[in-house]
């Protein structure tokens, strides 16, 4: 073999899984650039760090601090590793929506690495069919790679428990602890409900001692603690520790359920299986064939078990525990594959073989679902587009536009100008200066609507092909100040 093959051969087979989940991740993201308000914190976080720099006055979270305060310390480490490329855009004026895909690829890169390292330990520990499983597995449910670049402080913690997953199967007790200590401390308290159970394997197992825990923790939390309230209390303007304060507002108060509920159960009957889809049985499963796998699904299973019993609860909140769950589906599913020549397990084998391609028919109506879920970003940009006059105006985007994809890595440099007042009344609007509306409201006196953008509603079923039909309905209206008679010189679609 030539030396180029052999040196390809050997980079696609220590390389070719992370090309694999990296280009499905990839695509997520430039397919669906635009952000959620639960991302808007590090979102914009991270559009001030790399524009208005050390000018902390110009800060989004000064004017929209949100409920509760976050770390600017993912936000800050993701911002200066794309700061090189960022800079660059901006000294050839790209325009900055640009700038959120490259950060959101940095933040994808942190994510995929994590699991890389998690990957490793399961070839060593298990083997090279498990290892594929688990690749094959990750690739086909859509919320994983889908989330993997969006800069949430779930995904910022997820990062940091594969990590400490790689760790304990290697059997690094410190560093397992270690990993889980920052991510609870820093990004999310309630990674607490992880690091215990998985403390307490590592005690019993007597991976560690009861003082060497000790120390690390002590020693791991001063250094967590004593960062994040340096460096937040600066850009905060006042001193604060974040991840405690979220931790009384959750918890302690109890106010997240202000945000919904759900029912005990909602975990295991609801969002595991659809995150999961083929896995979820064979998860099960795998407990039952492999014991190898029962020291580790246990902590995993208590830390969602755990986090039932707080009534808000959200898919992204347990993403933490779809690894090891997948790793025990991995196990599974290679005892079908090593054992498919037999006449029994045949059978098994083309069952596992057609789930996978109905979990990558699920995955895909999932990922055209969230395509359709961001309708104030797509509104923003083809706004942007039909107007290019050179001519000041001033855009209002309304509190549901905001957090249906609009952040300001959206916005364009003069003569476009952006407000995002919030608690306009709709008879207001009239009285006010604003060139465009961006608004869920059909009719606004005083403006003209120019054009709807659509969005997601619903699923229906139907007895004729396509069996399965999304629905959309109008979500965003685009309306234009009635005063501006330049504006309607230009056809628009209206809204109907």
């Amino acid at each position: 073999m030539a030396p180029d093959a052999i040196s390809r051969t050997k980079f696609l087979r220590n390389y070719g899984w992370d090309l694999l989940l990296g280009s499905i991740a990839a695509f997520y993201a430039i397919t669906v650039p635009y952000t959620k308000v639960e991302e808007s914190f590090n979102v914009q976080a991270m559009h001030d760090i790399l524009y208005h720099r050390h000018n902390v006055n110009k800060y989004d979270h000064l004017e929209f601090p949100g409920v509760v305060p976050r770390t600017f310390i993912g936000a800050f480490v993701v911002a200066t590793l794309s700061s090189p490329l960022v800079s660059l855009m901006q000294l050839f004026h790209v325009s900055k929506i640009y700038s959120l895909l490259t950060v959101r690829m940095v933040l994808g890169c942190f994510v995929l690495a994590s699991l890389r390292h998690f990957r490793l330990q399961v070839r060593i520990k298990f083997g090279n069919v498990v290892e594929a499983f688990f690749v094959i597995f990750t690739a086909v449910q859509f919320h994983l790679l889908f989330y993997s670049t969006r800069p949430l402080p779930n995904i910022l913690a997820f990062a940091l428990a594969n990590l400490s997953y790689g760790y304990w199967l290697k059997g690094n007790a410190t560093a397992t602890l270690r990993c889980l200590i920052i991510a609870t401390l820093v990004f999310r308290c309630d990674t607490l409900l992880l690091l215990g159970p998985i403390g307490l394997e590592l005690l019993l197992s007597k991976s560690i001692s009861l003082w060497e825990a000790i120390k690390c923790g002590l020693s791991t939390a001063l250094l967590s603690i004593g960062c994040s309230v340096c460096f937040d209390s600066i850009l905060w303007q006042r001193t604060l520790w974040p991840e405690f304060e979220v931790f009384w507002f959750n918890s302690v108060q109890n106010r997240s359920s202000e945000w919904g509920t759900h029912p005990f159960h909602w975990y295991f009957t609801s969002a595991l299986p659809r995150a999961m889809l083929v896995t979820y049985p064979l998860c099960i499963i795998g407990v039952l064939l492999d014991r190898r796998i029962r020291r580790y699904i246990v902590p995993v299973f208590l830390f969602v078990l755990l986090y039932s019993k707080l009534p808000h609860k959200e898919l992204r909140f347990i993403f933490g525990s779809i690894p090891i769950f997948n790793l025990s589906a991995s196990l599974a599913a290679s005892r079908v594959y090593n054992n498919r020549k037999k006449h029994i397990w045949t059978l098994l084998y083309l069952i596992m073989l057609g789930s996978f391609l109905l979990s990558l028919g699920l995955s895909a109506l999932t990922f055209i679902a969230s395509y359709n879920n961001y309708p104030g970003g797509y509104a923003l940009k083809a706004l942007h587009q039909a107007d290019n006059s050179m001519k000041e105006k001033l855009v209002h985007i309304d509190t549901f536009t905001a957090i249906n994809g609009v952040s300001r890595f959206c916005e364009k440099e003069y003569p476009w100008r952006y407000n995002k007042e919030e608690g306009i009344v709709k008879e207001e609007y009239q009285s006010r200066n604003f060139t465009y509306l961006l608004n869920e409201h059909s009719v606004i006196d005083g403006y003209r609507c120019l054009f709807t953008v659509s969005g997601f509603s619903g699923i229906r079923f139907k007895l004729k092909l396509p069996v399965i039909f999304l629905l959309t309905d109008p979500k965003v209206y685009v309306h234009a100040n009635i005063k501006d008679r330049d504006i309607f010189l230009s056809k628009w679609p209206g809204c109907h």
